[in-house]
C-alpha cells in the first residue's frame, strides 16, 4: 500500500493529477480510518498503464476504457482486444503523420536548394555556406 504522496513522487506527477484520475474513475484507493488515500498494487499497475498510454498519445477516454476493461473481464482478453484495436489505429495515425512530415521535409529541401542556387547566382563567385 502506498500513500498519494508516495505514488505522486514515484511517477513524478502532482497529487492533484492522481486525484484527477480518481475523479475520472480510473483509480479507487482504499481509505484509512483517518480518510487517508491508500493505493494498492492494482492502482499502481493502472497508473503505469495510464502513463504509458499518455506517452503513446492515447486519449484519457481510450486509456480509461482499456484500463477498466480488466475489471469487467478478469481474463484480460477484452482489454487486450481493445488495446490491440486502439494500437492499430494509433500506428495508422503515426504513419499518416510521418507521411505528412516527410512531404513537408521534401518540399522544404527543394525550396532550400532553389534558394541556395538563387543566392549563389545573385552573389556570383563568392562562396556560400
Amino acid at each position: 500500500m502506498r500513500t498519494i504522496t508516495e505514488i505522486a513522487k514515484e511517477f513524478d506527477v502532482t497529487t492533484r493529477t492522481i486525484r484527477y484520475y480518481e475523479e475520472l474513475g480510473l483509480l479507487s484507493p482504499q481509505r484509512t480510518d483517518t480518510n487517508k488515500r491508500m493505493y494498492t498494487n492494482s492502482d499502481y499497475a493502472k497508473l503505469k498503464l495510464i502513463f504509458r498510454g499518455k506517452k503513446y498519445g492515447f486519449s484519457l477516454d481510450e486509456i480509461k476504457e482499456m484500463v477498466l476493461l480488466f475489471d469487467k473481464d478478469r481474463t484480460g482478453i477484452k482489454q487486450l482486444e481493445r488495446t490491440v484495436a486502439y494500437g492499430k489505429q494509433k500506428i495508422a495515425e503515426i504513419d499518416e503523420k510521418m507521411r505528412e512530415l516527410q512531404g513537408i521535409r521534401d518540399e522544404l529541401e527543394t525550396l532550400h536548394l532553389d534558394f541556395t542556387e538563387k543566392l549563389i547566382n545573385s552573389k556570383g563567385d563568392r562562396r556560400i555556406e
